[in-house]
């Protein structure tokens, strides 16, 4: 009886593996499609921003038709793609590639644009949340990678169209990483680590001097030395601060001579 059952069961499974054989195969419809046919339909995908469907027909069109301009211009679609579907690591990859394929292309200032464009667009989501999260738990990580980016594409390539913009960004990005840091900064002082403090202000005044956060870097600078009694500092950080900044609105909120400053500890005479 087990063995007539076993010779049934064995029996199905050949006839079922003989219907599969009999059903004609899901053919790839791009199969035998040329690259100007290929290229027509990526760019109608691109063109509805269907990037994902786009992403597989420059694919097929490479790995097809491996050669020439279509294949390059395929690379670039590709890292664009990416980009646009916020896949971050697999636009920087196809970014890179195709740098390192073609470090002489014509279009290669654009891709050092395009991962300069990648990593800001991380660095903005980045500061997005500075406010309400822990600074100290957050790594501005992608605000310098977008930062050195966009520098090399102005060092490489200073005509370039896309430089103008880029060095806009990097202005943008140099006040952004200086705010982090004065972020850190206020941080450790409502925390009393007041070393701490000042390391961090002291680092954002010296490292983005041109920043409008160097502004509060050396009032918060000046309230550090302060709490550490180190008074002789804090009174030669004061005069620069008012020397830089006569109008600033750290002077501004309590009446008197000073401002803020009447709050410091007073030197012994």
């Amino acid at each position: 009886m087990q063995k007539k059952l076993s010779l049934f069961v064995a029996s199905c499974v050949l006839l079922g593996m003989s219907a599969c054989s009999l059903l004609p195969d899901k053919a790839d419809e791009t199969k035998n499609w040329s690259v100007t046919k290929l290229y027509s339909e990526a760019r109608s995908e691109m063109d509805g921003a269907h990037y994902e469907a786009a992403i597989k027909l420059w694919e097929k069109l490479e790995a097809n038709y491996p050669f020439g301009t279509y294949a390059t211009q395929a690379q670039m679609e590709i890292a664009y793609a990416y980009y646009k579907t916020q896949d971050q690591a697999q636009a920087l990859a196809a970014v890179e590639r195709f740098i390192k394929l073609h470090p002489n292309h014509p279009q290669a200032d654009y891709m050092y644009y395009l991962r300069g464009l990648i990593n800001f667009n991380d660095s903005i989501g980045f500061l997005s949340v500075i406010y309400s999260q822990d600074p100290t738990e957050r790594d501005p990580k992608a605000t310098r990678e977008s930062f050195a980016a966009f520098k090399a594409l102005v060092d490489k390539f200073p005509d370039s169209k896309y430089t103008p913009d880029a060095i806009a960004r990097m202005k943008y990005l140099v006040n952004a990483m200086a705010q982090y840091e004065v972020h850190v900064a206020n941080y450790y002082y409502r925390r009393g680590a007041y070393l701490a403090a000042l390391n961090r202000a002291q680092g954002a005044v010296t490292d983005y001097s041109d920043a409008p956060a160097r502004e509060e870097a050396l009032f918060l600078m000046i309230r550090c030395y302060d709490k550490m009694a180190n008074l002789d500092l804090r009174d030669d950080a004061q005069r620069v601060f008012v020397k830089n900044y006569p109008n600033s609105r750290f002077l501004k909120p309590n009446a008197g001579k000073g401002g803020w400053f009447n709050f410091l500890s007073k030197k012994a005479d």
